[in-house]
Formats: C-alpha cells, sequence, structure tokens
C-alpha cells in the first residue's frame, strides 16, 4: 500500500523566508558572516520547496545543483544557477575558522558579501515564489 505524503513546500518555503529575514537582520547589525550563512540557507530551503512542491525529493545543501535538477519545465535560468553557486561558498568557511588560511570567519566577511549574499537569495526567493504559483 502507497501512502501520500503530505505537502510539506509550504513549510519549507516559510522557513526560506524566515531565514532570509535573518540574513537581512544579521546584514544590518554587522554579523555578515551569519547573513552570508543565513542567506544560503535560505536559498537552500526554497530550493528544497520548490522540489517538493513538484512532488520530487531533493537532497543535499549546494544550491546550484539544486537549482540544475529542477525539471525542464520549471528549469531555473543560468544566471541564477551561478548565482547559487556564489551562496554555495558560503555553506562552510561563514561559519568555520579552520576554512581560512588564518582569523575567524567573521574577520573574512563584510558588506560587500552579505549585501550580494541577501540579494542572491532574494531572487532565488522570487524565482521559486513564481514557480509555485504556476498553475
Amino acid at each position: 500500500m502507497l501512502v501520500a505524503m503530505p505537502d510539506r513546500s509550504g513549510d519549507w518555503l516559510r522557513q526560506a523566508e524566515r531565514d532570509l529575514a535573518q540574513a537581512e537582520d544579521s546584514r544590518r547589525a554587522g554579523r555578515h558572516e551569519w547573513a552570508c550563512f543565513a542567506a544560503q540557507q535560505a536559498a537552500e530551503k526554497a530550493v528544497k520547496a520548490l522540489h517538493l512542491h513538484l512532488g520530487q525529493e531533493a537532497w543535499g545543501h549546494v544550491v546550484a545543483r539544486l537549482l540544475a535538477q529542477l525539471p525542464a519545465e520549471t528549469s531555473a535560468p543560468p544566471e541564477l544557477i551561478e548565482k547559487g553557486r556564489v551562496l554555495d561558498t558560503f555553506y562552510i568557511p561563514a561559519r568555520y575558522p579552520n576554512s581560512h588560511a588564518e582569523g575567524a570567519p567573521f574577520e573574512h566577511y563584510g558588506p560587500l558579501q552579505s549585501e550580494e549574499a541577501v540579494r542572491y537569495a532574494g531572487e532565488i526567493l522570487e524565482f521559486v515564489r513564481a514557480q509555485m504559483a504556476r498553475p
């Protein structure tokens, strides 16, 4: 007997939106490393929401790959995948000191990176919302 799984895509999208708000709050507070990581998380969760909305599972943390694996009818534009690649660079280094030759992560991130990260994540969320709104 096959049991239908409930559609949790809305839960994932709402959490993505909250993560993006956290990224914006962290950026304004000068916690740029956290802004970058939260932006990456927002994008990751948003794209996973879209996969779930389309009835498929998605695993992993690589935003660019998650975007590239969308089916043809909902494919992401190449420039959005490139923005996902930028966000992917914030998954580990923004959190762990040993991912840099020296210094704590907060010493490696500033307003330039966090502004770009928040903007790119916002664009990915917009894409996901538009795709999920399609009939």
